[in-house]
């Protein structure tokens, strides 16, 4: 049995993961990132609640379609830098998900996130600034659809993925 706390990422389309993957490696302290670039939804669900993440999952990416978005440019994380992502369906599949898990959730998954891509992060407001200053121009606004979701356990570090599904519905 898993005892290990459950997240659940969207999954990135190959092209903009590979994006904010090389500036995750070229901008995160690496003493710190033990990660490729993701989207996180939520970041602790309980290891009690597995079966049913999974039945949840299966169940809404074969009924919708891939979630559409926006890439918008760059956001302060005040300590950081990511790629801040606009997607009102996503956010949409992510409420579904937190109303099957309330009562269950932490604080930090209680709330709905604003949707990024943390591609630096714990390095002093100036450092975090100048590289907002210098991705902004690099970072164009474009549209783009999440492929899937994805469901890891997390290790205190690096994470287990557990499980990817792809979005297959029509709506």
């Amino acid at each position: 049995m898993n005892t290990r706390p459950i997240i659940i990422t969207a999954t990135l389309p190959p092209d903009l993961f590979a994006f904010a993957d090389r500036l995750r490696q070229a901008h995160f302290p690496p003493e710190r990132n033990f990660l490729s670039a993701h989207l996180t939804l939520f970041h602790a669900i309980p290891p009690s609640c597995e079966g049913e993440v999974r039945r949840v999952i299966a169940d809404l990416t074969g009924e919708f379609a891939p979630p559409p978005a926006r890439l918008l440019g760059i956001r302060s994380l005040g300590r950081g830098t990511a790629l801040d992502i606009e997607s009102r369906d996503l956010l949409n599949l992510r409420d579904m998900i937190a109303n099957r898990f309330a009562g269950s959730l932490t604080a930090q998954d209680d709330h709905r996130p604003k949707l990024h891509v943390t591609v630096q992060n714990k390095v002093s407001p100036q450092e975090a600034k100048a590289l907002q200053a210098q991705l902004a121009p690099q970072v164009r606004a474009r549209d783009f659809a999440f492929p899937g979701l994805e469901m890891h356990f997390y290790d205190g570090g690096p994470w287990e993925e557990a499980g990817r599904w792809k979005f297959r519905g029509k709506s």
